[in-house]
Formats: structure tokens, sequence, C-alpha cells
């Protein structure tokens, strides 16, 4: 089992920056990929950007240049630094885990971006 605790979200203007976190705990040591996603209200959830164990990333191609993530394997913890935000990047930011094919969720956080 893995357990994950968003932190970070707020309201934030357009341009604006925000960094999230996510903290691990539990069966750490078993984790592979990480993930961000985002929900905004009325649309489907979807892969903001996910890191391996070894440091390699991807992103979508909505936040590539403006979004960051970054894993600190010593303090188990992920980060999304987000940069130019925009009004559209609104939503409620969940961090994912895989771990021995079994995917974790933490409970989310949410993002506004407005004026």
């Amino acid at each position: 089992q893995v357990q994950l605790v968003e932190s970070g979200g707020g309201l934030v203007q357009p341009g604006g920056s925000l960094k999230l976190s996510c903290a691990a705990s539990g069966s750490i040591s078993s984790i592979s990929h990480m993930y961000w996603y985002r929900q905004a209200p009325g649309k489907q959830r979807e892969l903001v950007a996910d890191i391996t164990r070894g440091g390699s990333t991807t992103y979508a191609d909505s936040v590539e240049g403006r979004f960051t993530i970054a894993r600190d394997n010593a303090q188990n913890t992920v980060y999304l630094q987000m940069n130019s935000l925009k009004p559209e990047d609104t939503a409620v930011y969940y961090c994912k885990a895989l771990s021995r094919g079994f995917g974790f969720w933490g409970q989310g956080t949410q993002v506004t971006v407005s004026s």
C-alpha cells in the first residue's frame, strides 16, 4: 500500500506560479512511476506529467515548457512547479503512484487561476 498527500494548491492570478507537492508513505520502495493528473469541472481526468524513478519525464502538450515535474527519492516526494498559469489550468490536481502494477491516488488539491 502507498499513501499520497498533496499540498500547495490555491488561488493564483493568470501568469503566476504555484508549486504542488505530493508526499508518499507506505511501500515507497516499490514505486516506479509517479504522475500528476488534473480534472476540471465537467471534464475527464487528464495526465499532466509523469516521472520515472530514474528521473525521465514526459508532459502533456498543454503544459510543456510551463510545468516541471521533479522527484526527490530521499524525501519520497514529487513536485509539480507550475509557471505562466492560465485560467484553463484551473482544476483539481491529483498525484498518482504506480507500485507493482497498482495505481494509488492522493485526495487532490484545488488550483484556481483567476483574476
